[in-house]
């Protein structure tokens, strides 16, 4: 049954349960929740034991922290999890067998032949009634397939090459932290705290996100190609990429060279891009998104568009987004409004 066909896939006024509300991307999700214009009954939050019992305000009522357990899941329609791997291969099957819909942010599922890898600027049409795990991609993924997508429908894809600066919230709680610390430390002349990153990484870059892989690129690099294949439904795109992590606190940045089968000019890609819902474009050279900026913002930006001289048809661009948000929890928190409306409610939230 298609979504168009289906209108909801789910239930009517359904029990959305989040997984892992207390971490920087559970809660980012109920936050989406509380913004989002959703038909629902009620928010059940669930954590480990060190937040049991911490309080939330969801749409309006107070929420309770629960514990995760094997019966967590009676009842509940939808379960967005924002956990480890891990976690989400224990309690994701769990969920689903308790009857719920579950929409996983870890990387346990992404590539799992059948399992659909959705972006809803792309391809919400694989949401159906046997779609029971919904992998939502990895957050540098998110912010680059929509504009991929157009491209590919207006000219073809011949290669991509994106360069990605991300940042430390990619990494969670404890990162931010590190930053800051770091930060503070170089300031006070102290010795530096570090825990999380292999390197310093107050001002400086570290071209390692994830570990290594036996041809040289990261984990995090193979998920940025690997994933943009299968949600383009490209299995053969040349698609290369390096990763780099940033001392910026929050939102992602990719440098994007692509190259097309068919001509596409600047003032084309422009206009196709504005039409495409939640990317924002950038038309003066001088306008170009930066990562503070876009922070907390729902929109995927686009900037610094010009022609890539050296070959036939070719684009380069500058892609921003948040990471925890659009790259993450508002991505999952659209599709469960897919499952229950049929389309995406955009928030107010810039």
């Amino acid at each position: 049954m298609s979504l168009r066909k289906a209108g909801s896939i789910v239930k009517k006024d359904p029990v959305i349960a989040v997984v892992g509300a207390t971490g920087l991307v559970g809660n980012e999700m109920v936050v989406c929740l509380d913004q989002a214009q959703l038909e629902c009954r009620s928010v059940r939050l669930f954590a480990s034991e060190d937040s049991v019992g911490e309080m939330y305000e969801v749409r309006g009522e107070e929420v309770v922290v629960e514990l995760l357990d094997e019966n967590s899941f009676k009842g509940v329609d939808i379960a967005l999890f924002a956990t480890s791997s891990e976690i989400s291969k224990k309690f994701v099957p769990i969920a689903v067998e308790s009857g719920a819909v579950a929409i996983d942010n870890s990387r346990a599922f992404r590539m799992t032949p059948g399992v659909p890898l959705v972006v809803p600027e792309v391809n919400s049409h694989l949401l159906n009634e046997d779609a029971k795990i919904i992998a939502n991609p990895n957050c540098s993924t998110i912010q680059l397939v929509p504009v991929l997508h157009a491209i590919h429908k207006a000219a073809g894809l011949k290669r991509v090459v994106v360069t990605t600066f991300q940042s430390v919230s990619g990494a969670g709680k404890a990162a931010l932290d590190e930053l800051w610390g770091q930060t503070l430390a170089i300031f006070n002349q102290q010795d530096l705290p570090q825990e999380v990153f292999p390197h310093q990484i107050a001002f400086n870059c570290i071209p390692q996100i994830d570990l290594f892989m036996d041809d040289g690129y990261t984990k995090e690099e193979h998920k940025i190609i690997d994933e943009s294949r299968k949600i383009l439904d490209l299995p053969g795109l040349r698609i290369t990429s390096t990763a780099v992590r940033v001392p910026v606190f929050h939102s992602h940045a990719e440098s994007v060279n692509v190259e097309t089968e068919k001509p596409l000019s600047v003032e084309s890609f422009m206009g196709i891009c504005s039409d495409v819902a939640g990317i924002t474009i950038h038309r003066d050279d001088s306008d170009y998104p930066l990562q503070i900026d876009v922070a907390n913002t729902d929109e995927i930006h686009v900037g610094r568009i010009r022609a890539d001289l050296s070959v036939p048809h070719g684009l380069n661009m500058w892609i921003v987004a948040d990471n925890v948000r659009k790259g993450a929890a508002l991505n999952a928190v659209q599709i469960a409004q897919l499952l229950i409306h049929g389309r995406v409610q955009r928030s107010s939230h810039h």
